[in-house]
């Protein structure tokens, strides 16, 4: 098994995911929102590259199943009725919805790796479901970290890490990639401390400054949840 670590999605355009199987990270905050979506019982989420695009697939939709979420530097996309902190996808307000949502960073990612031959969303919150998901497929990964506006991201470089660790540890012979050795040496160095990480991070401040210090406690927390969201037909339903 080999496993690579693109560690922005500016790496590799659409046509290189063709085939492979990919795992898609942002910890801050569209994975963990995604996962979390998901978790409290919604249909599906569908994950957008533009603003535009979401405002266009939401209205050919039936418009009370239809959510739109999001988020454009941090804040609530007008118009929007969900932001993107993963505290506001409750239950009660996702259930048996459809979720178009559109990110600066998540989604866009998604999107362009949407030729891969399996999809998966990963995040802090799912990451040992995942793991077990990639380890029973026992193929190829690639782990595509969303990063910060094109830029290299901590937080998804470090969760990159946890997962490589976690499949090592039943694949001890895997072969690593440069980006995946990155990857698993950051997480050993500054792994042990989640929410440290998070609220110490470039992404984590500005979110720190906006309020969202809920956000940074949450998406720090390890295996909340045990599903594996997997994107086929431009929607992220769970895998079963």
């Amino acid at each position: 098994m080999k496993i690579n670590v693109l560690l922005s999605p500016v790496f590799a355009d659409e046509l290189y995911y063709s085939g492979k199987v990919t795992a898609v990270i942002d910890v801050l905050r569209a994975t963990t929102t995604i996962c979390t979506a998901l978790a409290n019982g919604a249909k599906e989420v569908i994950p957008v590259a533009s603003v535009e695009s979401a405002v266009k697939v939401s209205g050919g939709m039936f418009g009370g199943l239809t959510l739109l979420g999001g988020e454009r530097n941090t804040k609530k996309i007008e118009g929007f009725a969900l932001g993107n902190s993963p505290l506001e996808y409750t239950q009660e307000v996702v259930q048996g919805k459809s979720i178009v949502l559109y990110t600066t960073n998540g989604s866009k990612a998604i999107v362009k790796a949407k030729f891969s031959s399996k999809l998966f969303i990963l995040s802090f919150n799912n990451l040992n479901a995942v793991a077990e998901k990639l380890l029973s497929l026992d193929k190829d990964i690639e782990i595509l970290c969303s990063g910060r506006n094109n830029g290299f991201s901590l937080e998804d470089t470090i969760c990159a890490g946890k997962l490589i660790t976690e499949i090592m540890k039943v694949k001890e012979d895997a072969e690593l990639s440069d980006g995946a050795k990155i990857s698993y040496n950051i997480n050993k160095t500054l792994g042990k401390n989640l929410h440290k990480v998070l609220m110490e991070s470039d992404h984590g401040k500005i979110l720190s400054a906006n309020g969202f210090d809920e956000d940074l406690n949450y998406c720090s927390k390890l295996n909340t949840y045990d599903i594996v969201p997997l994107y086929s037909s431009n929607v992220i339903k769970i895998s079963h």
